[in-house]
């Protein structure tokens, strides 16, 4: 038996499930292998903007069930809203079970104040121009599913993977600059703020970097995604890092054997379970 990782919080964002981009069984792979108190779902968990009823296969339902059974083992879930998900900040402030859905989330973490946030409201095209953006997003899956056979052809070679799209963020001076003025703002506004940490997703870069302006700094730390990059934020004994799951020197952790087969009957039902969940707690009130 295989023992998994007790952290306190670990932070996913950007794993756009529904879409040809999202490494599913990465993802149920990384949470088969940690124990954390808290589960903080950055945004753009489900990617509504592109979901068809075509394309969602049983990888993706698995994550949505492994969060549900983790929510039902007492894990505290927090899901912050993004811009592929806005569908759901109608249900902001809404709790059920140990799953609550909030816009924006604060922590205090060994007395130093942490802000989470998924950060498409920094993003100018998102604003301005939302029909642009969905635009992008779908020829962002069309590369990331092109990038897929790609790399499933390197792979069969016994090759190093190559991904299309970092190397057209990295050669584009535009999309270079789009990213620091991103985490200058962010951070900026942080640290005008008093917060310690600034927790975000949205642009798929993970980082964590120390932040410095004239008024003070701050830690800016960006949770990736499950499209290319495959990583996560892990907070424990007072400190963070960055979890990569290219570089893990852990034993692989599979995919749970019970829920190899799963149907949506079986998903519905664990959302029975933690809604009775919550039935209870409020009569136990």
């Amino acid at each position: 038996m295989k023992i998994k990782r007790k952290i306190e919080i670990a932070v996913i964002s950007d794993v756009h499930l529904g879409t040809y981009g999202c490494h599913a069984k990465h993802l149920l792979t990384y949470l088969n292998s940690i124990e954390p108190k808290k589960l903080v779902l950055n945004g753009d968990i489900v990617d509504i903007w592109q979901f068809s009823k075509r394309y969602f296969p049983k990888s993706h339902l698995k994550v949505i069930k492994k969060i549900m059974d983790m929510s039902s083992d007492g894990v505290d879930i927090i899901y912050i809203t993004g811009n592929h998900d806005e569908m759901l900040r109608k249900f902001s402030n809404t709790t059920i079970g140990n799953i609550s859905i909030v816009d924006k989330l604060v922590l205090e973490l060994n007395g130093k104040k942490a802000w989470f946030f998924h950060g498409d409201v920094f993003d100018v095209s998102i604003q301005n121009a939302k029909w642009l953006a969905k635009l992008g997003g779908y020829g962002y899956d069309l590369l990331t599913l092109l990038n897929r056979l790609v790399n499933w052809y390197l792979e069969k070679q016994g090759k190093e993977r190559y991904s299309l799209s970092k190397k057209i963020k990295n050669g584009v001076k535009s999309a270079v600059k789009y990213i620091n003025d991103y985490e200058k703002v962010i951070s900026d506004l942080a640290i005008e703020n008093g917060y310690d940490y600034v927790v975000c997703g949205h642009i798929h870069q993970p980082k964590m970097e120390y932040k410095e302006n004239k008024y003070g700094k701050t830690m800016y730390l960006n949770s990736g995604d499950w499209v290319e990059n495959f990583t996560a934020l892990e907070y424990q004994f007072n400190r963070w890092k960055i979890y990569n799951y290219n570089k893990d020197k852990f034993a692989p952790f599979y995919v749970d054997e019970d829920i190899e087969n799963l149907e949506v009957k079986d998903l519905i039902a664990a959302i029975t379970i933690v809604e009775q969940q919550e039935k209870g707690n409020k009569k136990s009130k």
